[in-house]
């Protein structure tokens, strides 16, 4: 699969894909900060800064703001009647471990409010609150990356990514928290090593999939179920070593743009209407994908204000949405 642009390897995939859109169009294309995947496109009259290749002068400096801010997303989309995890938001680690027994008996998501990529977002289920000692250090953690944290009901279901471009969805994907297959010969450790030879995986985001890793996150996550890295699985077992589905922490990817319904597709677009994107990724909790969208069959856990291309482009399984064509014509091109 060639899935570069030559020339601008060094750039994330997204911005590949769409610069070479960009040519194929006879849009005249400069790189302005290649660190910062920041270019300027431009034909006739028409000029277009883009940065990372869905940060545009379509979305206003407000609505990344309230993107970027979970709580106050949450809170404009459950003024628009659409389903959303009930929680609270917390401005110190001591107000929020005092509320530990508020939560001790429910499945919980506890998340920094302005972070993306999954980064110190912790899913607690019920049979870990026995004591709080998970509680507290999940807590902690999401402070370390940002001075809120959100704590929220967990919802179960399947997570799917919705891309919006304009009024559209183009693309849904599956995502698939980061796991190996056994194949009663390899280790947990050497599958995963195993598996990131895959040339479709690498690191920040030059490829359509990054590389598992084998950290501290993922020997807590297998030692709830008495595994370890060497452990070798049963042939065709699948073992998950996350709870997150994030591609950036080495997740699958099967798109289902074609198998959900019409209508979660148009929760998608309401929901970035609401915040009054052109450009943005919903996260969206779907636990029956035939069934119609009713309050207690899906909810939205998110809204990204730089959704990734390149993920809907080369999916694990799943065939090419060719994303960036639609931005480009959403841009005059």
């Amino acid at each position: 699969m060639n899935f570069q642009t030559q020339g601008f390897e060094d750039l994330e995939l997204s911005t590949q894909i769409l610069i070479r859109e960009a040519l194929d169009r006879n849009i005249k294309m400069e790189i302005l900060d290649r660190k910062e995947n920041f270019i300027k496109l431009s034909k006739g009259n028409n000029t277009q800064y883009l940065k990372q290749a869905t940060k545009t002068s379509l979305d206003s400096y407000i609505t990344f703001l309230i993107m970027e801010n979970k709580f106050v997303t949450k809170e404009i989309l459950s003024n628009n009647n659409i389903t959303v995890p009930t929680g609270d938001i917390y401005y110190t680690a001591e107000k929020a471990i005092e509320d530990f027994n508020k939560y001790k008996a429910l499945d919980i998501v506890v998340k920094p409010n302005n972070t993306n990529f999954g980064l110190g977002v912790a899913i607690i289920k019920n049979e870990q609150l026995k004591n709080n000692n998970i509680f507290v250090d999940s807590v902690k953690k999401a402070f370390e990356y940002d001075n809120t944290i959100i704590i929220e009901e967990y919802i179960e279901g399947r997570e799917f990514r919705f891309l919006i471009i304009g009024d559209e969805v183009p693309a849904i994907l599956h995502r698939i928290p980061a796991n190996v297959t056994g194949d009663e010969l390899h280790t947990i450790a050497e599958l995963i090593e195993i598996k990131n030879r895959d040339p479709l995986r690498g690191k920040g985001y030059k490829t359509p999939l990054e590389k598992l890793t084998a950290g501290n996150t993922e020997k807590l996550f297998l030692s709830e179920s008495n595994l370890d890295f060497s452990y070798i699985p049963k042939k065709d077992e699948q073992v998950f070593l996350r709870r997150n589905s994030n591609i950036s922490t080495g997740g699958d990817s099967i798109d289902y743009t074609d198998d959900i319904i019409i209508g979660y597709k148009k929760i998608a677009i309401k929901a970035a209407q609401a915040v009054e994107a052109k450009i943005c990724g919903a996260d969206i909790i779907i636990k029956d994908i035939t069934a119609e969208p009713v309050k207690d069959n899906y909810s939205i856990i998110e809204l990204n204000f730089n959704p990734a291309l390149h993920i809907h482009n080369f999916p694990d399984k799943g065939k090419n949405r060719n994303v960036e064509k639609k931005v480009l014509n959403l841009l005059g091109y």
